[in-house]
């Protein structure tokens, strides 16, 4: 404590819970600044990740279902990860296979800017595939 107070400095409790505590001199004020510049760089190097979906239905038409692939290229193309969900109602749970057959050809389509993350899954009426981009 005189130590610091000689220097002009602070006496900084670095680790409290080990026995002794371990404490540092330095100028509080500087670490303080130090710390907070880090954690922006941090902040801003940081990538966030982002999940797009699309849903379809087992008995989608050919062309429709092209033109949502053509905006899940672009969501891969632009860094995202995409979730293709196949919906089902009703009886429509009854030909799980159809649905899953759907999402293979999805992922024969889209081969060439994606590869699968997660395989197919059934959660409730609902069965997903996640897709990240090559």
């Amino acid at each position: 404590m005189i130590r610091a107070e000689n220097a002009g400095l602070d006496l900084v409790e670095i680790s409290d819970t080990s026995d002794p505590p371990v404490c540092k001199i330095l100028d509080f004020g500087k670490f303080r600044y130090e710390r907070q510049k880090q954690k922006k760089m941090n902040k801003k190097n940081q990538h966030v990740i982002q999940l797009k979906e699309i849903r379809i239905r087992p008995n989608t038409g050919d062309h429709d279902l092209l033109t949502k692939l053509n905006k899940a290229q672009k969501f891969l193309s632009s860094g995202a990860k995409l979730k293709v969900t196949v919906m089902f109602r009703g009886r429509e749970m009854s030909r799980k296979e159809a649905g899953r057959e759907l999402l293979q050809r999805v992922v024969n389509i889209l081969d060439d800017v994606a590869k699968i993350d997660k395989a197919a899954s059934l959660e409730g009426r609902r069965m997903s595939i996640i897709l990240i981009p090559r």
